[in-house]
């Protein structure tokens, strides 16, 4: 399928998801209707209001501006007996993605697939069902209309058990699976799937205030980071260096000043020995852990080396910050921190397709295998050699 077909086609899909905005927000009333709202990330997540279908659209129609990559060369060489030999990228073919909550990702996954050349099959979760059914609809309609196959977005409204035998038999054939979500829906995948797994969603994020420090805009950007509680970009931990000055008092500026914004301030380890009235947390495994809530925890770290050892033994190698003056400091702070996207005073918020120039991310990837960070349309291609000769034998 060449570009024009494919942005045809998006054409298509963003002019009925603006034509059935209300639709939209009216199927997904129905899916809140049964969410429980005391899970404020899970509500957050699963809603869908006029700037979010606003925000679809602009997906699609970013994805149509985006240069089509598909097929170009990128490695010539000609062998001495003749032979023309090239490496050209290719979509992978079929993608698998399994995703909580968030009915948005049927329409920004499958987009970036379709833009890639690759046929997608999305499986959400059972809270987003009326939302994803619909707009799975529109996506038919957008295909049929343009004499497009329907296969190109399958969406399955299964069981976990069908699931389970799904992945595990590779009913679908699919090159590679997505399981966008949290720990136990990544490990179900895991170990379930026969098919290559592109581990995506955990968060678990970590910022260091460096003795250098400009400490206001450290609070600023630690605010920042928990302005949304529901994504995997939010912020958990705060590390401080003991060097930084005046440690005891910024520490209560600090927390008073996350109090005073709604957020459940928690200390950890050695924190206990400043007196502070403040809950202490002792079991080290609160350091591996994503909250997706309001909570943040606070601990100490004698060095730079001893802070980037916590975070590349605790984070979720999502993303990390590091808040500094120092520019040398920083810069080996990105060197050595294993992480996908690494800050140096900026928010972890920005880890976001839209926010890193892509037309929009099918999921942020947390592991080093076949990319890292957010994924758009020219990372969900793979690559082919192609070799042309007149009866070369070797």
């Amino acid at each position: 399928m060449n570009s024009s077909k494919k942005n045809s086609v998006l054409k298509s899909l963003a002019k009925l998801l603006r034509e059935n905005s209300a639709n939209i927000i009216s199927e997904n009333k129905k899916d809140l209707e049964l969410c429980d709202r005391r899970d404020l990330a899970l509500f957050d997540r699963l809603k869908i209001d006029e700037s979010k279908v606003k925000s679809m659209i602009a997906c699609v129609e970013n994805a149509m501006n985006e240069e089509d990559n598909v097929g170009k060369t990128l490695y010539k060489f000609q062998h001495e007996n003749g032979l023309q030999i090239e490496n050209r990228i290719v979509p992978f073919g079929k993608i698998f993605i399994i995703y909580e909550s968030r009915p948005d990702v049927t329409i920004e996954a499958s987009v970036m697939a379709f833009k890639s050349g690759n046929k997608i099959i999305l499986k959400g979760g059972k809270e987003a069902l009326h939302s994803n059914l619909f707009l799975v609809k529109l996506w038919h309609k957008a295909l049929i209309s343009n004499n497009i196959s329907e296969d190109f977005v399958i969406y399955l409204d299964v069981s976990r058990e069908k699931i389970q035998e799904i992945i595990s038999e590779n009913t679908y054939k699919a090159d590679l699976i997505i399981p966008r979500g949290g720990d136990v829906l990544i490990d179900f995948v895991k170990k379930n799937s026969n098919i290559p797994v592109l581990v995506s969603g955990r968060g678990n994020n970590f910022l260091l205030i460096d003795q250098e420090a400009d400490f206001e805009m450290a609070k600023s950007i630690i605010l920042n980071g928990k302005s949304r509680i529901s994504v995997c970009n939010a912020l958990d931990k705060i590390i401080v260096d003991e060097k930084l000055p005046n440690l005891k008092e910024k520490l209560i500026e600090l927390i008073a000043f996350l109090q005073e914004n709604k957020l459940k301030v928690f200390g950890f380890g050695s924190f206990k020995n400043f007196n502070l009235d403040l809950e202490i947390i002792e079991d080290v495994s609160i350091l591996k852990e994503e909250f997706l809530s309001h909570k943040i925890v606070i601990l100490l770290s004698d060095s730079l080396e001893n802070s980037i050892e916590i975070i590349n033994e605790n984070s979720g190698g999502h993303s990390a910050v590091i808040v500094t003056k120092n520019k040398e400091t920083a810069l080996k702070f990105q060197n050595e921190v294993d992480c996908g996207a690494v800050y140096h005073n900026a928010s972890t918020r920005f880890t976001d397709g839209g926010e890193f120039g892509l037309s929009g991310e099918i999921a942020i990837s947390t592991q080093k295998l076949h990319f890292r960070g957010p994924l758009g349309i020219h990372q969900l291609t793979t690559n082919k050699w192609f070799i042309s000769g007149d009866g070369q034998i070797r």
